[in-house]
């Protein structure tokens, strides 16, 4: 078994910015040579999240605005107490996609579904240049 990493650098807006990261991963597979086995994405950070969604614009306002319904920006946060930074909402939100997603490999591909991508949300209330690991596993 070989495990393979990687690391990119992406910049974000915040306040719910949806990065696709499909082709990252799909670069990154096919870099590694390994044809059957899992990928793994991880965002390094407690405001930002990973997840599957298919990446069109309709979706992505719906997922901006369900976020808002939800988790408001303009609601008070404990968190504020702490650090006083405004991103509480950031928190809570990420903690609801997760850090990272692992997509089983097979032939040298993601099995994702036919209108199922990758994404990063950036969910902090300012910009960030966000890293990105891409660990893949496998034969």
């Amino acid at each position: 078994m070989k495990i393979k990493s990687y690391k990119i650098r992406l910049k974000t807006k915040g306040f719910c910015d949806i990065h696709d990261l499909t082709g990252e991963a799909q670069e990154k597979i096919s870099t590694s040579g390994i044809q059957n086995g899992q990928i793994t994405i991880f965002i390094p950070g407690s405001t930002a999240g990973v997840t599957t969604v298919e990446y069109e614009p309709g979706l992505v306002k719906d997922l901006e605005e369900i976020f808002e319904k939800l988790i408001p920006k303009d609601k008070y946060y404990h968190h504020e107490e702490t650090w006083h930074d405004g991103n509480g909402f950031a928190h809570v939100r990420a903690s609801l996609l997760k850090p990272s997603l692992t997509v089983p490999v097979i032939e040298g591909k993601p099995a994702l579904g036919t209108w199922q991508q990758v994404v990063l949300i950036d969910f902090d209330n300012r910009p960030r240049s966000r890293e990105v690991v891409f660990q893949v596993m496998g034969v």
